[in-house]
């Protein structure tokens, strides 16, 4: 869906872009993480020509980003920026309806699209006369995803989407951004520094430092298949964390025992990662809980001890691979 070839972006003396190449396949989300001034936001504002490149190519579903005027091109992309960019003198609904005034939708189109995404975002429709700063953080947000999702774009920018938030609001609208449908059907590219974010929403990370990429993979492959010592150290401290939010019970389910035991709890999801799987244990004595594979339908009964022996097993094995 988005293809960018030996793209370069300088600014005095200094190349905030200097020649990076990537692909982002149809429907998947990747996530630009680095340090500030590693280049990730310049990159994502040349994706909608916020910024012009010095030289590269960029193209959306085939076609060169510059073979259209600006403004049509921009029309066709959702823009999530991390202050929301609300405008405080419209309304809600005057926010979201902005780009369907611009393509003409009639009224009746454009307040069902509003209702509709609305009810996605949990949202009451008390809030569409309200203004902007009548809204709380968590709630701002979620306006400036509605009017950038409003015209159904296929592709979709966030630039630090959830930076402006406090930690609560943030993992609830993480939980909420990873079960959104409307998300699931976008191709998505996200800026972000918050390193347990980008493991958390990504299906791959492009990992940047000094206007360059240097490793892009899946979350797993920068973990355990560090490319060189910058990566490894950029992980370091949360490195732990990390392996827990990485690693599902899919991964380590042949390390798991195979006693099938009856337990009172709800059955946890295979496709849980190790760390969903800890917040459900109560550490009461001999505590066991009920994990079912969504293959097979196989269940097992595990207890903490277990738990965290087939998660050093799995790790040891991918250390000797």
């Amino acid at each position: 869906m988005i293809k960018i070839e030996r793209l370069v972006k300088t600014f005095g003396t200094t190349k905030a872009v200097d020649g990076i190449s990537f692909e982002v396949s149809e429907g998947e989300n990747m996530v630009l993480l680095g340090t500030s001034g590693c280049g990730k936001t310049t990159t994502l504002k040349m994706l909608n020509r916020l910024i012009e490149p010095d030289s590269g190519i960029i193209s959306i579903d085939g076609k060169n980003i510059h073979d259209q005027p600006a403004e049509l091109l921009r029309r066709g992309i959702g823009y999530v920026l991390q202050n929301n960019g609300l405008f405080p003198h419209y309304t809600v609904a005057e926010n979201i309806a902005i780009v369907p005034n611009l393509l003409k939708w009639d009224k009746a189109k454009t307040q069902n699209r509003i209702n509709e995404l609305l009810e996605k975002l949990h949202l009451s429709k008390d809030y569409l006369n309200v203004y902007p700063n009548e809204l709380s953080g968590g709630q701002q947000q979620r306006i400036g995803l509605a009017r950038a999702l409003v015209a159904d774009p296929p592709v979709l920018l966030m630039d630090e989407p959830f930076g402006a938030l406090d930690n609560v609001t943030r993992s609830k609208i993480h939980a909420e951004f990873l079960a959104l449908d409307e998300l699931k059907r976008k191709t998505i590219i996200m800026v972000t520094h918050d390193v347990q974010e980008a493991f958390e929403l990504a299906d791959r990370i492009a990992l940047m430092d000094k206007g360059k990429i240097v490793q892009i993979g899946t979350p797993a492959d920068l973990l355990f298949n560090p490319k060189n010592a910058f990566v490894s150290n950029f992980l370091k401290e949360q490195h732990l964390q990390l392996e827990f939010k990485t690693i599902t019970l899919n991964d380590i389910w042949e390390h798991l025992p195979r006693v099938d035991k009856k337990t009172n709890t709800k059955q946890l999801s295979s496709e849980a990662d190790v760390w969903e799987v800890l917040e459900n244990f109560k550490f009461s004595p001999r505590e066991s809980l009920s994990v079912i594979n969504q293959q097979n339908k196989e269940v097992k009964s595990i207890t903490f001890d277990q738990l965290m022996a087939a998660f050093s097993q799995y790790k040891n094995h991918q250390a000797h691979e």
